[in-house]
């Protein structure tokens, strides 16, 4: 129902081009917003404004949910994130890849790959309604919704990671994921590639499906591998729908390694294959290149590897690792092992491969961005506006509308953000204001960290959080979980 238009309203934004969020043609229109909330669309002259923003045909989109992230500090770390408001991103899914701040109790340093997340100091929060009312305290431009990383439980009830848990440790385990869930957790993340959850079986991954299941939360899966046997790795993760009946994510679909370059229509086809029943989905980030720590099992001299950081050799990093080989007159695998632990960028995707998954109708964004990381892949600060700028203006690869939706109301859906993604008469007023001629990333990977062009203006939960090509403080992000609920507010 549309507001009163004889009583005013906080913020008036005229004359947008409006985009939905669920991938229809746009509509030029009038948007109302009082305190949270959107109230009225459509011809508002009659309605009393205090704050008045002439779009001027400008786009109008629901703030970019960024499914993929590894924030759960930054938001405390870095409240004003703006990284994040810069390209227009008003919520961030955290707790990826098997790694969650919470519920993390660490007796020593944080294993990998937990340590693009944070030092151990920050690691303080033994139930997630602790990181909740954290986060609560601390607030955030951005809203946060997590999930619970499988790495992260392994490591609150495993001293050694390298091996399969037992039926005591899964038990705990399971326990912790049923206490999070029910305290506001989306799902359950895994990073089976990574050593420290390389060895749980597939057994030990299904015994959370039935935890799973009771609070209707999803699964998500940095894959078992994204290299050669790619397609098993599919497999496995989508037996946790046919087993549980419950919601399969991908995270990070791809392509890795050259032997893989063109097989992106074969793991499409899997997706087909779990017939017409499935909810799987996946993301995908706008880059044809990867970064996470530096794996010696990832080393090869078929792409260039770009170092961003070396604890053991802080001198070396923002180089090329052969060009490390080469000044220390060692291998490749050598020097990699002399770095260790350290951060890579990984060139070894195809781009005709990144395009056909950003394409695929299931696919939504994710930034997969690590705010921690000293010289961060740009995908950090320009995802967002280069699949807006580069993939969807400049290269045709699908329609603005079919953009948006793919990084607000398909995200909505997905995580059940409830009254988010979409604008909408009732819904929260997360909304980017943006020029669609001139939206494009400038973060590079020799300079990352520039923010993007083209973003006028960004409102979370109602309140201004980027006007002017400047960040303010608002601090209006909630905490959200499946019900779209914010908690301890």
């Amino acid at each position: 129902m549309q507001y009163d238009s004889s009583q005013a309203v906080d913020t008036i934004i005229y004359q947008a081009k409006v985009f939905d969020g669920l991938g229809n043609a746009p509509v030029q229109m009038d948007v109302a917003i009082k305190r949270q909330q959107i109230v009225a669309l459509g011809e508002l002259s009659a309605y009393q404004a205090t704050n008045k923003v002439n779009a001027d045909g400008l786009c109008l989109a629901p703030g970019f949910i960024d499914v993929h992230t590894h924030d759960d500090l930054e938001v405390l770390r870095n409240p004003e994130m703006a990284a994040k408001i810069s390209q227009g991103v008003t919520t961030v899914i955290t707790g990826n890849c098997g790694i969650s701040a919470a519920p993390a109790q660490l007796a020593a340093d944080a294993p990998d790959p937990m340590n693009l997340l944070g030092d151990k100091t920050e690691f303080k929060f033994a139930q997630l309604r602790d990181y909740i009312d954290a986060f609560n305290v601390q607030k955030a431009n951005v809203n946060v919704a997590a999930l619970v990383g499988h790495t992260t439980l392994r490591n609150n009830v495993m001293t050694d990671l390298l091996r399969a848990a037992t039926a005591a440790e899964i038990t705990l385990m399971q326990q912790q994921l049923d206490l999070a869930l029910s305290q506001g957790a989306l799902g359950l993340s895994t990073g089976l590639a990574y050593k420290n959850a390389n060895q749980a079986p597939s057994s030990e991954v299904h015994a959370f499906g039935e935890v799973l299941k009771k609070h209707h939360a999803l699964y998500t899966t940095h894959l078992r591998t994204e290299f050669d046997a790619v397609l098993d790795a599919m497999d496995e993760a989508f037996a946790m729908e046919q087993v549980f009946d419950i919601k399969v994510i991908i995270s990070h679909l791809k392509c890795a390694g050259k032997n893989n370059w063109g097989r992106a229509p074969e793991l499409l086809a899997k997706f087909a294959e779990q017939g017409e029943h499935s909810k799987c989905s996946c993301d995908a980030y706008p880059y044809a290149a990867s970064s996470s720590t530096l794996d010696l099992n990832q080393v090869t001299d078929e792409f260039d590897i770009f170092i961003t950081w070396s604890t053991a050799h802080p001198e070396m990093a923002e180089q090329l690792l052969a060009d490390i080989a080469k000044q220390w007159g060692v291998s490749l695998l050598d020097a990699a092992k002399r770095l260790q632990p350290a951060g890579a960028v990984y060139h070894g995707l195809n781009e005709d491969d990144v395009k056909t998954i950003l394409a695929f109708d299931k696919t939504m964004i994710g930034s997969d961005g690590l705010p921690c990381d000293p010289h961060p892949h740009p995908r950090l600060w320009g995802s967002f506006p280069r699949v807006l700028g580069h993939y969807s203006r400049e290269q045709g690869l699908f329609s603005l509308a079919t953009a948006i939706h793919k990084m607000t109301g398909l995200s909505a859906a997905n995580y059940r953000l409830a009254n988010r993604g979409v604008i909408k008469v009732g819904y929260f007023a997360d909304l980017v204001l943006f020029d669609a001629d001139e939206i494009i990333d400038n973060a590079t990977f020799v300079e990352s960290a520039l923010p993007a062009s083209g973003i006028r203006r960004v409102w979370t939960n109602g309140q201004t959080t980027l006007k002017d090509k400047q960040v303010l403080p608002a601090y209006s992000g909630k905490f959200l979980t499946s019900l779209g609920a914010s908690k301890h507010d």
